[in-house]
């Protein structure tokens, strides 16, 4: 997506044109929100990886994630799934996640990470997004969502959806409950737990 620069001297993402990426743009911001675990993230391959920014003196840096990373995501990830925050991934589901996912790392500690998670050409969802408490706050969420949302419009993907408790966050990102045209997304749970 280009930037550009403003007048503050930051770089800002600018809108896309009126049409067809304009449409898969406007689609993007679908959001599906229930009362359960929030919702995963993916990484973009091919796009600018990596994203420095600074917040209460220390450098964050949001990244590819790599396959390397998964000791270290499996342990990150297990505290926000004991906290009832993330439903619980395998091993072998974060090898899944990881080629499509991105980490935020703060003074070479892991405190982010997401993954895109691609259903087809149209539709793809934020997986697994989880923000270290300590480091809240900051923009990390955001910028995770946005590489996942860049990954997303990079392979032209149509619609990309979240499944949160968190969904002023992801309103906040851009996200909205309804697709142009009033579409909406609807569940059904069909057992009790996970």
């Amino acid at each position: 997506m280009p930037r550009k620069k403003s007048s503050s001297g930051r770089k800002k993402v600018s809108k896309p044109a009126a049409g067809g990426s304009a449409a898969r743009s406007s689609a993007a911001r679908a959001s599906t929100a229930r009362s359960s675990a929030a919702g995963d993230l993916v990484a973009s391959q091919g796009a600018s990886t990596e994203s420095p920014s600074r917040g209460r003196g220390s450098e964050i840096l949001v990244r590819e994630a790599h396959r390397d990373d998964i000791p270290e995501l499996e342990e990150f990830v297990e505290r926000f799934v004991q906290a009832n925050r993330l439903l619980p991934r395998t091993t072998d589901e974060l090898y899944d996640l990881v080629p499509f996912g991105f980490v935020a790392y703060c003074d070479e500690r892991l405190v982010g990470f997401a993954a895109l998670e691609i259903y087809s050409a149209k539709l793809a969802e934020v997986r697994s997004l989880a923000v270290h408490e300590a480091y809240q706050g900051r923009g990390i969420g955001k910028q995770l969502v946005q590489k996942c949302v860049e990954l997303a419009h990079m392979r032209n993907i149509l619609e990309v959806m979240a499944i949160t408790s968190s969904d002023g966050f992801f309103k906040a990102c851009g996200f909205d409950f309804t697709l142009p045209g009033e579409k909406k997304a609807l569940f059904m749970q069909t057992r009790e737990e996970y």
